[in-house]
Protein backbone atom coordinates (compact mmCIF):
# COMPACT_ATOMS: atom_id res chain seq x y z
CA UNK A 1 0.00 0.00 0.00
CA UNK A 2 2.77 3.11 0.61
CA UNK A 3 4.71 1.44 -2.35
CA UNK A 4 1.44 2.10 -4.32
CA UNK A 5 0.77 5.63 -2.84
CA UNK A 6 4.64 6.34 -3.80
CA UNK A 7 4.09 5.17 -7.10
CA UNK A 8 0.96 7.36 -7.21
CA UNK A 9 2.54 10.71 -5.67
CA UNK A 10 5.74 10.01 -7.80
CA UNK A 11 3.48 9.95 -11.35
CA UNK A 12 1.78 12.87 -9.99
CA UNK A 13 4.86 15.01 -9.81
CA UNK A 14 6.00 13.38 -12.96
CA UNK A 15 2.78 14.57 -14.50
CA UNK A 16 3.07 18.28 -13.10
CA UNK A 17 6.74 18.65 -13.89
CA UNK A 18 6.57 17.82 -17.57
CA UNK A 19 3.42 20.36 -17.59
CA UNK A 20 5.47 23.06 -15.91
CA UNK A 21 8.72 22.38 -18.57
CA UNK A 22 5.62 22.00 -21.45
CA UNK A 23 4.86 25.68 -20.59
CA UNK A 24 8.36 26.75 -20.11
CA UNK A 25 9.76 25.62 -22.82
CA UNK A 26 13.04 24.29 -21.19
CA UNK A 27 13.95 21.37 -23.32
CA UNK A 28 16.93 20.87 -22.61
CA UNK A 29 16.82 19.85 -18.97
CA UNK A 30 16.19 16.27 -18.15
CA UNK A 31 13.83 15.88 -15.36
CA UNK A 32 14.53 11.72 -13.70
CA UNK A 33 11.79 9.52 -11.78
CA UNK A 34 13.96 8.67 -8.73
CA UNK A 35 10.95 9.15 -6.03
CA UNK A 36 9.76 12.36 -3.95
CA UNK A 37 13.51 13.52 -2.85
CA UNK A 38 15.00 13.23 -6.22
CA UNK A 39 11.89 14.97 -7.88
CA UNK A 40 11.61 17.84 -5.35
CA UNK A 41 15.35 18.09 -5.86
CA UNK A 42 15.11 18.25 -9.35
CA UNK A 43 12.55 20.71 -9.50
CA UNK A 44 14.54 22.94 -6.86
CA UNK A 45 17.47 22.80 -9.84
CA UNK A 46 15.05 23.88 -12.22
CA UNK A 47 13.93 26.33 -10.28
CA UNK A 48 17.22 27.75 -9.50
CA UNK A 49 18.49 27.35 -13.14
CA UNK A 50 14.99 29.02 -14.26
CA UNK A 51 15.44 32.16 -11.86
CA UNK A 52 18.73 33.47 -12.86
CA UNK A 53 17.60 33.22 -16.22
CA UNK A 54 14.90 35.38 -15.65
CA UNK A 55 16.86 38.20 -13.39
CA UNK A 56 19.30 38.21 -16.45
CA UNK A 57 16.97 39.19 -18.70
CA UNK A 58 15.31 41.89 -17.03
CA UNK A 59 18.55 44.06 -16.57
CA UNK A 60 19.29 43.65 -20.29
CA UNK A 61 16.08 44.45 -20.65
CA UNK A 62 16.30 47.34 -18.74
CA UNK A 63 20.39 48.43 -20.24
CA UNK A 64 18.84 48.47 -23.63
CA UNK A 65 16.04 50.23 -22.90
CA UNK A 66 18.01 53.05 -21.07
CA UNK A 67 20.80 52.70 -23.49
CA UNK A 68 18.70 53.09 -26.33
CA UNK A 69 16.78 56.49 -24.90
CA UNK A 70 19.98 58.38 -23.35
CA UNK A 71 21.64 57.65 -27.06
CA UNK A 72 18.66 58.95 -29.13
CA UNK A 73 18.73 62.10 -27.33
CA UNK A 74 22.63 62.35 -28.14
CA UNK A 75 22.22 61.14 -31.44
CA UNK A 76 20.12 63.32 -32.22
CA UNK A 77 21.66 66.31 -30.99
CA UNK A 78 24.93 65.53 -32.88
CA UNK A 79 22.86 65.20 -36.10
CA UNK A 80 21.75 68.61 -35.13
CA UNK A 81 24.71 70.39 -34.36
CA UNK A 82 26.04 69.12 -37.47
CA UNK A 83 23.52 70.09 -39.96
CA UNK A 84 23.91 73.33 -38.05
CA UNK A 85 27.30 73.94 -38.98
CA UNK A 86 27.33 72.78 -42.57
CA UNK A 87 24.10 74.94 -43.33
CA UNK A 88 26.06 77.60 -41.79
CA UNK A 89 29.36 76.51 -43.90
CA UNK A 90 26.84 77.21 -46.78
CA UNK A 91 25.64 80.58 -45.64
CA UNK A 92 27.58 82.73 -48.24
CA UNK A 93 29.28 85.56 -45.90
CA UNK A 94 27.95 89.16 -46.64
CA UNK A 95 31.25 90.33 -48.25
CA UNK A 96 34.85 89.11 -48.77
CA UNK A 97 37.66 91.61 -49.96
CA UNK A 98 40.03 88.93 -50.75
CA UNK A 99 38.11 88.94 -53.99
CA UNK A 100 40.08 92.35 -55.02
CA UNK A 101 43.36 89.85 -55.05
CA UNK A 102 41.48 87.27 -57.75
CA UNK A 103 41.85 87.51 -61.67
CA UNK A 104 38.70 89.03 -61.89
CA UNK A 105 39.11 91.57 -58.98
CA UNK A 106 42.61 92.58 -60.27
CA UNK A 107 41.06 93.38 -63.78
CA UNK A 108 38.32 95.30 -62.87
CA UNK A 109 41.62 97.42 -60.85
CA UNK A 110 42.74 97.83 -63.85
CA UNK A 111 39.79 98.78 -65.66
CA UNK A 112 39.35 101.53 -62.94
CA UNK A 113 42.99 102.82 -63.52
CA UNK A 114 42.89 103.01 -67.24
CA UNK A 115 39.69 104.86 -67.12
CA UNK A 116 41.21 107.25 -64.55
CA UNK A 117 44.29 107.85 -66.75
CA UNK A 118 42.04 108.36 -69.51
CA UNK A 119 40.34 110.82 -67.78
CA UNK A 120 43.46 113.00 -66.58
CA UNK A 121 44.32 112.15 -69.98
CA UNK A 122 41.76 114.52 -71.35
CA UNK A 123 41.50 116.88 -68.24
CA UNK A 124 44.78 118.47 -68.90
CA UNK A 125 44.68 119.75 -72.37
CA UNK A 126 40.63 120.37 -71.29
CA UNK A 127 41.99 122.95 -68.57
CA UNK A 128 44.59 124.23 -70.30
CA UNK A 129 43.48 127.27 -71.93
CA UNK A 130 47.54 128.05 -73.10
CA UNK A 131 46.45 131.45 -74.86
CA UNK A 132 49.68 134.23 -75.29
CA UNK A 133 50.09 136.89 -72.50
CA UNK A 134 51.59 139.90 -73.88
CA UNK A 135 53.82 141.14 -71.25
CA UNK A 136 56.16 141.94 -73.17
CA UNK A 137 54.64 145.17 -74.35
CA UNK A 138 54.68 146.21 -71.20
CA UNK A 139 58.26 147.14 -71.95
CA UNK A 140 61.15 147.24 -70.03
CA UNK A 141 62.30 143.72 -68.28
CA UNK A 142 59.48 142.46 -68.85
CA UNK A 143 60.31 142.49 -72.56
CA UNK A 144 63.12 140.72 -72.11
CA UNK A 145 62.09 138.35 -69.53
CA UNK A 146 58.90 137.16 -71.11
CA UNK A 147 59.49 137.16 -74.96
CA UNK A 148 62.19 139.90 -76.22
CA UNK A 149 62.44 139.72 -80.39
CA UNK A 150 59.62 136.92 -79.78
CA UNK A 151 57.61 138.31 -78.28
CA UNK A 152 53.89 139.70 -80.15
CA UNK A 153 53.14 143.14 -79.88
CA UNK A 154 50.33 144.88 -80.63
CA UNK A 155 47.76 143.73 -82.94
CA UNK A 156 49.63 140.51 -83.42
CA UNK A 157 49.68 139.91 -79.42
CA UNK A 158 45.56 140.38 -79.69
CA UNK A 159 44.97 138.47 -83.05
CA UNK A 160 47.32 135.39 -81.54
CA UNK A 161 45.33 135.83 -78.14
CA UNK A 162 41.86 135.17 -80.21
CA UNK A 163 43.47 132.24 -82.39
CA UNK A 164 44.51 130.68 -79.09
CA UNK A 165 40.83 130.99 -77.21
CA UNK A 166 39.07 129.82 -80.77
CA UNK A 167 41.47 127.30 -81.19
CA UNK A 168 41.09 125.49 -77.74
CA UNK A 169 37.07 125.96 -78.26
CA UNK A 170 37.33 123.67 -81.22
CA UNK A 171 39.53 121.42 -78.82
CA UNK A 172 37.39 121.00 -76.24
CA UNK A 173 34.49 119.11 -77.14
CA UNK A 174 36.67 115.58 -78.16
CA UNK A 175 38.38 116.01 -74.71
CA UNK A 176 34.79 116.45 -72.74
CA UNK A 177 33.48 113.34 -74.81
CA UNK A 178 36.34 111.36 -73.40
CA UNK A 179 36.13 112.47 -69.65
CA UNK A 180 32.29 111.52 -69.68
CA UNK A 181 33.20 108.21 -71.30
CA UNK A 182 35.91 107.39 -69.16
CA UNK A 183 33.76 108.26 -65.84
CA UNK A 184 30.59 106.48 -67.07
CA UNK A 185 33.20 103.50 -67.35
CA UNK A 186 34.67 104.21 -64.20
CA UNK A 187 32.06 104.17 -62.56
CA UNK A 188 30.69 101.02 -64.02
CA UNK A 189 34.15 99.18 -63.18
CA UNK A 190 33.73 100.45 -59.59
CA UNK A 191 30.25 98.67 -59.13
CA UNK A 192 31.16 95.39 -60.52
CA UNK A 193 33.97 95.42 -58.45
CA UNK A 194 31.43 96.11 -55.57
CA UNK A 195 29.04 93.52 -56.35
CA UNK A 196 32.40 91.04 -56.39
CA UNK A 197 33.58 92.02 -53.06
CA UNK A 198 29.95 91.91 -51.29
CA UNK A 199 29.25 88.38 -53.71
CA UNK A 200 26.69 89.43 -55.95
CA UNK A 201 27.44 87.22 -58.63
CA UNK A 202 27.74 83.65 -56.22
CA UNK A 203 23.99 84.50 -55.27
CA UNK A 204 22.85 85.34 -58.47
CA UNK A 205 24.90 84.07 -61.04
CA UNK A 206 23.06 85.55 -63.79
CA UNK A 207 24.69 88.83 -63.22
CA UNK A 208 27.61 87.20 -64.46
CA UNK A 209 26.15 87.06 -67.56
CA UNK A 210 25.26 90.10 -67.73
CA UNK A 211 28.73 91.38 -66.66
CA UNK A 212 30.56 89.60 -69.45
CA UNK A 213 27.94 90.64 -72.15
CA UNK A 214 28.28 94.56 -71.13
CA UNK A 215 32.44 94.17 -71.14
CA UNK A 216 32.34 92.62 -74.44
CA UNK A 217 30.46 95.29 -75.48
CA UNK A 218 32.37 98.01 -74.06
CA UNK A 219 35.32 96.30 -74.66
CA UNK A 220 34.27 96.64 -78.37
CA UNK A 221 33.02 100.03 -77.98
CA UNK A 222 36.48 101.30 -77.08
CA UNK A 223 37.20 101.01 -80.93
CA UNK A 224 34.38 103.11 -81.91
CA UNK A 225 34.87 105.59 -79.43
CA UNK A 226 38.78 105.50 -79.81
CA UNK A 227 38.01 106.78 -83.45
CA UNK A 228 35.46 109.06 -82.93
CA UNK A 229 37.94 111.09 -80.49
CA UNK A 230 41.04 111.12 -82.90
CA UNK A 231 39.04 112.19 -85.96
CA UNK A 232 37.84 115.00 -84.10
CA UNK A 233 40.95 116.16 -82.72
CA UNK A 234 42.11 115.57 -86.64
CA UNK A 235 38.99 117.79 -87.67
CA UNK A 236 40.64 120.31 -84.83
CA UNK A 237 44.14 119.96 -86.08
CA UNK A 238 42.90 120.83 -89.85
CA UNK A 239 41.08 123.79 -89.21
CA UNK A 240 42.19 127.25 -90.74
CA UNK A 241 42.22 128.61 -87.17
CA UNK A 242 44.77 126.28 -85.97
CA UNK A 243 47.17 126.72 -89.39
CA UNK A 244 47.17 130.29 -89.01
CA UNK A 245 47.92 130.05 -85.46
CA UNK A 246 50.59 127.86 -85.72
CA UNK A 247 52.37 129.95 -88.55
CA UNK A 248 52.23 133.26 -86.23
CA UNK A 249 54.22 131.08 -83.71
CA UNK A 250 56.45 129.29 -86.57
CA UNK A 251 57.31 132.78 -87.51
CA UNK A 252 58.58 134.33 -83.81
CA UNK A 253 60.38 130.79 -83.30
CA UNK A 254 58.20 129.18 -80.79
CA UNK A 255 57.81 125.54 -80.86
CA UNK A 256 54.62 122.80 -79.10
CA UNK A 257 52.23 125.06 -81.12
CA UNK A 258 52.12 122.72 -84.50
CA UNK A 259 48.79 121.15 -85.25
CA UNK A 260 49.46 117.36 -84.66
CA UNK A 261 48.86 114.82 -82.19
CA UNK A 262 50.68 115.90 -78.99
CA UNK A 263 51.80 113.37 -75.90
CA UNK A 264 48.60 113.36 -74.22
CA UNK A 265 46.81 112.31 -77.12
CA UNK A 266 48.84 109.52 -77.92
CA UNK A 267 48.95 108.40 -74.49
CA UNK A 268 44.99 108.41 -74.35
CA UNK A 269 45.08 106.14 -77.25
CA UNK A 270 47.46 103.46 -75.74
CA UNK A 271 44.94 103.31 -72.70
CA UNK A 272 41.79 103.17 -74.75
CA UNK A 273 43.51 99.74 -76.51
CA UNK A 274 44.03 98.60 -72.77
CA UNK A 275 40.82 99.18 -71.93
CA UNK A 276 39.61 96.97 -75.23
CA UNK A 277 42.32 94.12 -73.72
CA UNK A 278 40.94 94.51 -70.23
CA UNK A 279 36.95 94.45 -70.81
CA UNK A 280 37.02 91.62 -73.69
CA UNK A 281 39.26 89.50 -71.17
CA UNK A 282 37.30 90.76 -67.74
CA UNK A 283 33.93 89.53 -70.31
CA UNK A 284 35.98 85.73 -70.70
CA UNK A 285 36.50 85.67 -66.78
CA UNK A 286 32.74 86.13 -66.13
CA UNK A 287 32.05 83.45 -68.16
CA UNK A 288 34.39 80.97 -66.59
CA UNK A 289 33.00 82.44 -63.13
CA UNK A 290 29.60 81.47 -64.28
CA UNK A 291 30.59 78.38 -65.16
CA UNK A 292 32.37 77.81 -61.54
CA UNK A 293 29.41 79.21 -59.53
CA UNK A 294 26.43 77.01 -61.08
CA UNK A 295 28.66 73.76 -60.67
CA UNK A 296 29.39 74.79 -57.25
CA UNK A 297 25.70 75.74 -55.97
CA UNK A 298 24.81 72.08 -57.90
CA UNK A 299 27.52 70.32 -55.65
CA UNK A 300 26.08 71.97 -52.38
CA UNK A 301 22.57 71.61 -53.63
CA UNK A 302 23.40 67.71 -54.04
CA UNK A 303 25.69 67.64 -50.84
CA UNK A 304 22.98 68.90 -48.65
CA UNK A 305 20.64 66.71 -49.94
CA UNK A 306 22.70 63.53 -49.05
CA UNK A 307 23.37 65.25 -45.88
Amino acid sequence: MPERGRHHQSNEYRSRDKHYSHNRDYSGYDVEDRGSAGDRRARENMQRDVTPASHKEAPAYRDYGHEGTSRWPRETSMNLSERENYEQQLRPTLYNFRYILSSRGLIQLGEIFVNLLIIICAGVPYSNNGGYRDLASLGGIYYYQFGGAGAFTGADAQKVQELDRQFHQLKRPPYIFAMVVGGILLIYACVMLGLGIFRVPFRCPPVLLVEAILNFLIGLGYIPGMAIFFIKLKEVYDSPICKEREQMYQSKGHKGFECQYHGADIAEGLFGVLGVLCFIFCAVLAVKAFRSVRELKKQRTIEGNDF
